[in-house]
């Protein structure tokens, strides 16, 4: 279905329907995921920084090499840590040498849970995206570089 029908409206113009198809689309993609996540009490902030906190592979981060790889730039990731370590997901640990410096872990949970996470949400992703070939995959990635540029 055309974005004008998803939206109930008629005549936009080039550049105005590319953006709110881009917005649209990518509010459809985080409500997917968002639902896959949401059995495990887990938002899509939260679980991109347990992947990036997983991917320093047992090495620490601090907040802001967190923020700077977080997808969503305007996630507050000092709150997000917080929920995370409530939740047993994260550790937080405070270096003796230079009590400013604070290291943050991803635990055992958090990477068994993250585990199991993962491959749901890479099932979703596939049943998103599977009638799309891998070159038009590869031109929308492109694109949406492009744009970002």
């Amino acid at each position: 279905m055309n974005i004008e029908s998803q939206i109930k409206t008629s005549k936009l113009n080039s550049n105005k329907k590319a953006v709110i198809s881009i917005i649209y689309t990518a509010n459809f993609l985080m409500d997917e995921i968002s639902a896959v996540l949401k059995p495990f009490d887990l938002s899509l902030q939260q679980f991109n920084v347990l992947r990036i906190l997983k991917g320093r592979k047992d090495k620490p981060a601090n907040l802001s090499f967190i923020q700077e790889r977080m997808i969503s730039k305007m996630s507050n990731t000092s709150r997000l840590v917080d929920k995370l370590i409530q939740k047993q997901l994260v550790k937080r640990t405070i270096c003796e040498q230079n009590r400013r410096k604070v290291d943050i872990y991803i635990t055992e949970k958090g990477k068994n849970l993250l585990n199991e996470v993962n491959e749901m949400v890479d099932r979703k992703e596939y049943e998103i995206t599977s009638n799309l070939s891998v070159s038009q995959l590869n031109l929308i990635s492109d694109l949406l570089n492009i744009i970002r540029e």
